[in-house]
């Protein structure tokens, strides 16, 4: 599958149901060395006009299902923060 296959789908927490985001606005943690995937970065809307304040990394190993609409991952501690480029 292609990330360009990936892009309308929205990421819900199987654990809490919350809406995590859109991967259209995600980024992707690509481990140089093997060249796999290690984790989605969504950014984290909130507050006043929907302004991004940090970052959630998911880690491609919490993904359970992929499905025509959603994806649905499996999250026992959400990591907030800004990611530091």
């Amino acid at each position: 599958m292609r990330f360009s296959e990936l892009g309308g789908k929205e990421v819900v927490d199987l654990t809490s149901g919350e809406r995590l985001g859109m991967i259209h606005e995600s980024d992707l943690l690509v481990d140089p060395a093997s060249g796999r995937i290690g984790a989605i970065v969504l950014p984290v809307k909130g507050g006043w006009l929907r302004r991004t304040q940090g970052e959630v990394a998911i880690p491609w190993d919490a993904i359970k299902t992929i499905g025509t609409d959603l994806i649905i991952v499996s999250l026992k501690e959400k990591r907030y923060g800004v990611l530091e480029s």
